[in-house]
């Protein structure tokens, strides 16, 4: 992103849901907890990390397909 460029769409989510993650891994750190609470979380981490996966895909589609990038072919 350059000077005057707005930050891309999603991004304020993108933002939240690496700040949960931050905060879920630093409990799954700690010691006093249960392993239903460490599975939940484990859980939730992957489902947070799935969802920003997702999103930077979007992300950098959406910039390829603006800068007109022809040879850039998507990997299925």
């Amino acid at each position: 992103m350059t000077d005057g460029e707005a930050p891309p769409a999603g991004r304020d989510e993108l933002d939240a849901a690496v700040r949960e993650l931050e905060r879920t891994a630093a409990r799954l750190r700690t010691e006093e907890i249960e392993p239903e609470e460490a599975a939940e979380l484990v859980e939730r981490c992957a489902e947070l990390a799935g969802r920003v996966g997702a999103a930077l895909d979007r992300e950098a589609d959406a910039r390829s397909a603006a800068a007109g990038d022809p040879g850039q072919e998507r990997l299925l």
